[in-house]
C-alpha cells in the first residue's frame, strides 16, 4: 500500500499592513458621528442679540428645543453646504497650484532655489528665526491667517534648497503664522472682537500678551531648528522615504543643474514679491481677505507667464494643470467643514457649551481660569472659527468671570489660548488641511510632529493664565 505524499504546506505568516484612513474617509466619519449624536444630544439654543456689527448670546438664556436630528438627506447634503462655505479658500488652493505651474514653467523658481542655498547653506538657524518671526508678526496681527495657504510652496521652495523635508518647509510658514495668531496681541478678530464683547478696552493687556507671544514664537523656533537639525544627522524624516509626498515636489536628497539667474526670472520675482507685499497692505489697511489673495494670484500668473514669454494658452492650461494637481486638498477644506454644518443643523452646539459651562461653578479662581482654558480648546474642535467660538464663549463665561472673582481679561486669554493650542492640529480645520495639501503632507504623520510643539504651546499658556489670574491681569 503507498501512501500518498501531502503537498508541503507553507505556514509562512502574511504580514498584515494597517490601512490608514484616507483623510476624506476620516473626515466623513466624524461627521457621520456628529450626526449620530444629534439623536442623542438634546437640541438647545440661546438667545442672540445683535449690537451694530457684534451678534453675542444672552446669558442665561439657554433652553430646550424640539430635537433636530441630522436625516439622511442633510446628513448628505451638508457636504455640498461645507464645499460652498469654503469655496473661498477652496479656490485659493487651487489658484495657489496654478500660479505655482507658471512660476516652475518659467523657470524662476529654479532660479530662486539656487538663489536661497548660496545664501543660507550655511545659516539655517538665522533663516528659520527671520522666516518663523516675520510670519508670526503677520500672524499676531491678523492679516495673515487664512491666507497662509498661499505662503506654503515658497517654504517649500526652500526646503527643497537646504536639503530639508516638506514637514520643515509647511511648518516655518504655517507655525510661525499661527504661533502668532494663536498668542494673539493686535487681531481685530477674535482678540478685538472678544474684548469688545467682554467690555474690555481694545487691545487692552498688551504687557503679558507680548511675553506670551515671544514665549511662542521662541518654543516654535527652538523646535524648528532642532528638528531640522536632527533630520539632517540622521537623515531621517518622519515622512519616511518621501520627503516631499507631493509628486509634483521635487526630492529634497537630489542635485540640481545649474542654472543662470535671468533678468526676467528676477523680474517674475520681483513682481511676485510685489504683489503678495501689496496684499499684506490691503489685509491690514482694506480689509482685505482670502478672496483678494486668490485673485492677486490670478495677476501674478498672467503678469508671470507674459514676462517669461509663454503663450497666452500656454499661460491658461499651465495655470489649470497646477490647480488639478491640487484638487483633492483643495475638497478636503469643505469637507472639514461639512462637520460644523451637521453639528449646526442638529443643533447640539450650544447644548455642549451650556453643558460645559455649568461645569465650572464653584471652582476657585486658578481652576476656573484653567477651566475655561480646557474648554475653549474642547470646543474648538467642533467650532473651528475663532470669532465663532467667541461669540459663543465671552457672553457666557464674562458674567461667570466675574461671579468667580477671574478679571474678564484672563477669561478672554483663556479663550484665545485654548482655540489656539487647538488650531494647529484640528482635523476639522480647513486652513490645517488646506496647508497639508499644498504640501502633500498626511495628516497622521503632521499629527506626529506637530504634537510636542502644541504641548509646549499648552504649558505655556498655562503658565500665563495662572500668572494671570495671581496679579489680578486687567483692567478688569
Amino acid at each position: 500500500m503507498k501512501l500518498k505524499m501531502q503537498p508541503e504546506v507553507s505556514f509562512e505568516k502574511k504580514e498584515k499592513r494597517v490601512q490608514r484612513p484616507d483623510a476624506y474617509v476620516l473626515m466623513f466619519i466624524i461627521a457621520l458621528l456628529a450626526a449620530i449624536c444629534s439623536y442623542v444630544i438634546p437640541a438647545g439654543s440661546f438667545e442672540r442679540v445683535v449690537k451694530g456689527e457684534i451678534t453675542s448670546v444672552v446669558p442665561g438664556s439657554y433652553k430646550l428645543i424640539e430635537q433636530t436630528p441630522v436625516g439622511i438627506v442633510q446628513f448628505f447634503s451638508a457636504i455640498p453646504e461645507g464645499m460652498t462655505a469654503s469655496a473661498s479658500i477652496i479656490i485659493l488652493v487651487l489658484f495657489t497650484g496654478g500660479t505655482i505651474a507658471i512660476l516652475e514653467k518659467t523657470g524662476a523658481i529654479n532660479s530662486l532655489i539656487h538663489s536661497v542655498v548660496d545664501k543660507f547653506k550655511t545659516r539655517q538657524l538665522l533663516f528659520i528665526a527671520a522666516v518663523g518671526l516675520l510670519f508670526s508678526l503677520l500672524g499676531t496681527t491678523g492679516i495673515v491667517v487664512n491666507s497662509v495657504i498661499g505662503f506654503i510652496p515658497l517654504g517649500l521652495i526652500v526646503a527643497r534648497a537646504l536639503k530639508w523635508d516638506a514637514m520643515v518647509g509647511a511648518a516655518v510658514i504655517y507655525l510661525g503664522t499661527y504661533a502668532g495668531f494663536n498668542a494673539t496681541i493686535l487681531s481685530p478678530t477674535p482678540l478685538g472682537l472678544s474684548q469688545k464683547m467682554a467690555e474690555l478696552p481694545m487691545f487692552s493687556g498688551m504687557g503679558l500678551r507680548v511675553i506670551c507671544y515671544l514665549a511662542f514664537v521662541a518654543a516654535t523656533v527652538g523646535y524648528l531648528y532642532f528638528y531640522s537639525k536632527k533630520l539632517q544627522k540622521t537623515n531621517k524624516s518622519l515622512l519616511g522615504d518621501e520627503w516631499f509626498p507631493d509628486k509634483n515636489t521635487k526630492s529634497g536628497s537630489g542635485s540640481l543643474e545649474k542654472i543662470t539667474f535671468h533678468w526676467k526670472q528676477k523680474l517674475i520675482l520681483a513682481v511676485t514679491a510685489l504683489a503678495l507685499i501689496g496684499y499684506v497692505f490691503g489685509a491690514f489697511k482694506l480689509g482685505w481677505t482670502d478672496t483678494e489673495m486668490a485673485g492677486i494670484f490670478i495677476f501674478i500668473a498672467i503678469i508671470a507667464g507674459i514676462i517669461g514669454g509663454l503663450q497666452i494658452n500656454d499661460i491658461a492650461k499651465t495655470f489649470l494643470g497646477g490647480c488639478q494637481n491640487l484638487v483633492y486638498g483643495a475638497l478636503i477644506v469643505g469637507m472639514a467643514r461639512s462637520i460644523s454644518v451637521v453639528l449646526q443643523e442638529g443643533n447640539m452646539l450650544d447644548t455642549i457649551v451650556n453643558s460645559l459651562a455649568n461645569l465650572l461653578h464653584g471652582l476657585n479662581p486658578v481652576f476656573g481660569a484653567v477651566g475655561m482654558y480646557l474648554l475653549s480648546a474642547f470646543l474648538h474642535f467642533f467650532i473651528s472659527s475663532g470669532s465663532g467660538e467667541a461669540v459663543v464663549l465671552v457672553p457666557i463665561l464674562t458674567p461667570l468671570a466675574d461671579l468667580m472673582h477671574i478679571t474678564r481679561q484672563v477669561a478672554v486669554q483663556a479663550i484665545m489660548l485654548g482655540e489656539g493650542v487647538v488650531n494647529s492640529f484640528n482635523p476639522t480645520s480647513g486652513v490645517l488641511m488646506g496647508v497639508l495639501a499644498a504640501s502633500g503632507i498626511p495628516y497622521t504623520k503632521w499629527l506626529r510632529f506637530v504634537l510636542p510643539l502644541v504641548a509646549m504651546w499648552f504649558v505655556i499658556g498655562l503658565v500665563i493664565i495662572i500668572i494671570g489670574v495671581m496679579i489680578n491681569w486687567g483692567p478688569y
